[in-house]
C-alpha cells in the first residue's frame, strides 16, 4: 500500500509504503499547544478537531519518504530539549507530521493523507491504551527493533 500526504499547496509530498500502525486522536497539552501555534500562521488550516484533539495516523518511520518539497519542510519544537519535533511545510504553513525522535513511528496528520481508504484501514486506538502500546511494539518488532531517523527536515520554522 502506498499512501500519500500533501501540504495544502501541494509542494510537499510524503509517500508511505506501508500499512498504518494505528489511527488516534491526541488530546495532550503539547499537541494542543502546537496546534494553536500552527493554526495562527498565515494561511494555515485548522488542526484541532471538534474535541480539541489532533487526529493522526501512525506509520513505521522506515517506510516514509519525502518525494517532493523537502526544501520546504521545517521543524518546530515546543522546547529545545523536547524529543518530539513537528514538521511544517513552510510554503503554505501546513502542519504535516510529528516525529518522536526516540521512536520508530511517524505520526502523520490525518488531514494530510489523500486516500481515505488508508485512514479507514488503520486500527483505531485510544492514545496510551494497552492496545495502543501493543500495536507500537508489534510494529517495532517487525522493524527489527530499529529506530530510524527522519532526515528530510530542512531547518527550523522561523515565523512562529
Amino acid at each position: 500500500m502506498v499512501a500519500k500526504a500533501r501540504c495544502l499547496c501541494g509542494q510537499v509530498t510524503l509517500e508511505v509504503g506501508a500499512h498504518p500502525i494505528l489511527s488516534t486522536v491526541c488530546h495532550c497539552s503539547s499537541c494542543q499547544d502546537a496546534a494553536l501555534i500552527f493554526e495562527r500562521l498565515p494561511g494555515a488550516a485548522p488542526i484541532l478537531d471538534e474535541s480539541d484533539g489532533v487526529a493522526y495516523v501512525l506509520f513505521p518511520k522506515n517506510c516514509v519518504q519525502c518525494t517532493s518539497g523537502r526544501e520546504n519542510l521545517r521543524e518546530y519544537r515546543l522546547k529545545e530539549s523536547s524529543p518530539t519535533r513537528r514538521a511544517v511545510a513552510a510554503c503554505c504553513n501546513t502542519f504535516m507530521f510529528l516525529d518522536f525522535t526516540k521512536g520508530h513511528w511517524i505520526t502523520i496528520c490525518r488531514d494530510r493523507l489523500e486516500d481515505r481508504r488508508v485512514i479507514e484501514s488503520a486500527p483505531v486506538q485510544n492514545r496510551q491504551s494497552p492496545m495502543f502500546i501493543l500495536r507500537l511494539m508489534a510494529a517495532w518488532a517487525r522493524m527489527g527493533f530499529r529506530n530510524p531517523k527522519i532526515e528530510f527536515l530542512q531547518g527550523r520554522l522561523e515565523n512562529v
